[in-house]
């Protein structure tokens, strides 16, 4: 779907002696709160001296910084600031007899999360589910931040944004409303408004995605020669998804390398679809590389204030199409978790997932593939923050994983067990099915649920002749109807999609 684009803010990304903040630095702004230190930069004039100050009421908090020869980047790391504001800062640049002054009004410290992905990501908040409410409210989130980058893609990394589709603001029904898959994105807007309500402080949202783009695009170059790609990727996208930029690192250097030298609390992602048309089966690397990358250049960019591991958010696929075409969403589906099915793991850890295949929309105005639910999805996103970002362990945020597979050949039985309390939501025959060992290949065949307890669910199979080699779960493009898999714990949270073979998982206990 093709988007129409708003008026952009474009960015000279060059400094030139202009004495200037970084493009991203605005009244209105939120930097990051202790215990980390905020960073703000800018250009200059070569051998200048550039002093700050930062204050709220009588309080003044006063750096220097001094750029150096032969460079235009000045940097200043504030000392830890609590949550609150409004701040004001004043910047000064002197150079021999002139002085230049530069000042920012109306700044809180909070947390400051990044927002990225494709055209689900993008989907503004006019386009959801219960789109009038949802702006209705916007002003009584005052607190709650907003900042859009605008699309640009560059062969070279940038130092500094290209160009900027929403400057920091304060959120109003305009400003989050504005058009379809342009600004402000409707699962940012929502994610930090559910963190506003628990936390009771200032959040910023900085929200930089493009439609229809792969993961490639987002990718430095360092992190693709992880995984073994430097090549330009070609492709021929379908009518459903958004022709996005589809080159390798493109995204990555305007669009997210610019924020580098900044202080952030964290990352949420909506990314996949466009890697269910090309290099699906490398995404179970590309994408944890894509993290640890992200993870080691803000921290480096930041000058070690930034947590070298943050919390990464990411949701992972909901729906696409009723009719089975191919299993390249459930294999993406398993991919985004490094096939582990399940998150935080050994391979990505301090990440957490909002699992969405229960959120399909065949009657979405903008193809199946964007589901409206997005305050669903936000919710889900929201619950692994404050596990993971926050710290507060007690809270479920993924929905239960088998723990024990029992099969009892004789009566052709399976009983899968649950380390937590499950509800049966919904009983079908479709969504479990059994790996039929046949001549050393693998048939799966649909296995029908014929009871389950509080911690357990048993399947019937009827089809295999030759003893069960497997089993997986939710195993299609459109597993559930709305809300309606089959297994979800009491949290009102869906299981995971997973798949597991005997042969390689040690709980699998044949009777």
């Amino acid at each position: 779907m093709e988007a129409s684009l708003p008026l952009v803010l474009l960015l000279a990304c060059t400094a030139g002696a202009t004495f200037r903040f970084a493009s991203y630095y605005a009244d209105h702004m939120v930097l990051q709160k202790e215990p980390y230190r905020a960073i703000i930069w800018g250009f200059g004039d070569s051998g200048s001296n550039v002093m700050l100050r930062l204050s709220k009421n009588r309080s003044v908090m006063t750096k220097m910084a001094q750029i150096e020869e032969n460079s235009e980047i000045w940097k200043i790391i504030l000392d830890p600031v609590p949550q609150g504001g409004p701040y004001t800062i004043k910047v000064h640049q002197y150079i021999k007899e002139d002085v230049s002054n530069m000042t920012l009004e109306d700044v809180y410290f909070g947390d400051v999360w990044i927002c990225s992905g494709q055209s689900n990501m993008e989907m503004t908040v006019s386009q959801v589910f219960n789109a009038s409410k949802e702006l209705e409210k916007a002003s009584n989130y005052p607190l709650v931040r907003v900042f859009s980058a605008a699309l640009i893609q560059s062969g070279v990394e940038l130092q500094d944004l290209g160009g900027i589709s929403l400057l920091w603001s304060i959120p109003t029904a305009r400003n989050l409303g504005h058009g379809d898959f342009s600004y402000f994105s409707a699962v940012c807007w929502l994610f930090g408004q559910y963190l506003f309500e628990k936390l009771k402080y200032p959040i910023g949202l900085i929200n930089t995605s493009w439609g229809g783009t792969p993961v490639e695009a987002w990718s430095s170059k360092q992190a693709l020669k992880e995984c073994g790609l430097t090549e330009y990727i070609e492709r021929s996208p379908p009518s459903y998804l958004d022709a996005g930029p589809r080159e390798v690192s493109v995204l990555w250097n305007a669009m997210i390398h610019p924020f580098v030298n900044m202080t952030i609390q964290g990352v949420i992602w909506y990314q996949g679809e466009a890697n269910t048309l090309m290099n699906t089966d490398l995404y179970n690397c590309t994408f944890p590389a894509l993290i640890e990358d992200w993870r080691k250049a803000f921290h480096e960019g930041s000058d070690g204030q930034t947590n070298r591991y943050f919390p990464f958010g990411f949701v992972q696929l909901c729906t696409n199409r009723h009719v089975e075409i191919n299993d390249k969403f459930p294999r993406i589906r398993w991919h985004q978790t490094a096939d582990y099915g399940y998150v935080p793991n050994k391979r990505m850890p301090n990440t957490f997932m909002a699992v969405t295949i229960d959120l399909g929309d065949s009657e979405s105005p903008y193809g199946s593939i964007h589901p409206r639910d997005k305050r669903t999805v936000a919710y889900r996103l929201h619950l692994g923050a404050l596990a993971i970002a926050y710290g507060e362990r007690s809270i479920t945020f993924q929905g239960p994983y088998p723990q024990k597979v029992q099969v009892n050949e004789t009566h052709r039985l399976l009983n899968i067990t649950f380390e937590e309390h499950i509800q049966l939501r919904h009983r079908d025959n479709n969504t479990f099915e059994v790996c039929c060992s046949e001549n050393g290949t693998c048939s799966w065949k649909p296995a029908s649920i014929v009871s389950s307890s509080s911690h357990s669910v048993t399947l019937q199979n009827a089809a295999c002749s030759n003893g069960i080699g497997g089993l997986r779960y939710a195993w299609s493009e459109w597993p559930c109807d709305y809300k309606l898999c089959p297994i979800y714990n009491l949290q009102a949270l869906p299981a995971p999609p997973f798949i597991t073979f005997s042969h390689s998982n040690p709980a699998w206990i044949g009777l």
